[in-house]
């Protein structure tokens, strides 16, 4: 089985953007995790675009900590391969969260 050790991104607040008055935008803190690799896939869906989107449906096995659990509803990206990929789902299963990734994260 593949290892995973890098960062994932949490949702952890919102700021003004003070250029831009009344723009919210979405704060990321990258929490580094470890784990296990349970799949890797791919999938490319044909759009109106002149390139197919490349999806993912890679499934990654972390270990939990106290603050991953805590904010598991929050986590929105994992760090694979140089590429930030969207979480599409998590799983709990203690002491483990299982992330399932899907498209590129564009946030």
């Amino acid at each position: 089985m593949t290892k995973f050790a890098g960062m994932v991104g949490f949702a952890s607040g919102q700021t003004e953007d003070e250029g831009r008055p009344g723009i919210v935008e979405v704060t990321y803190v990258d929490h580094p995790m470890r784990g296990d690799l349970l799949r890797a896939s791919k999938t490319e869906q044909e759009g109106n675009e002149k390139l197919d989107t490349l999806v993912l449906s890679n499934r990654i096995s972390v270990m939990g900590d106290k603050y991953s659990y805590s904010n598991f509803m929050s986590i929105a990206y994992v760090i694979w391969m140089g590429q930030k990929w969207k979480v599409a789902s998590v799983e709990v299963q203690k002491p483990r969260l299982i992330l399932t990734l899907g498209g590129v994260w564009n946030g």
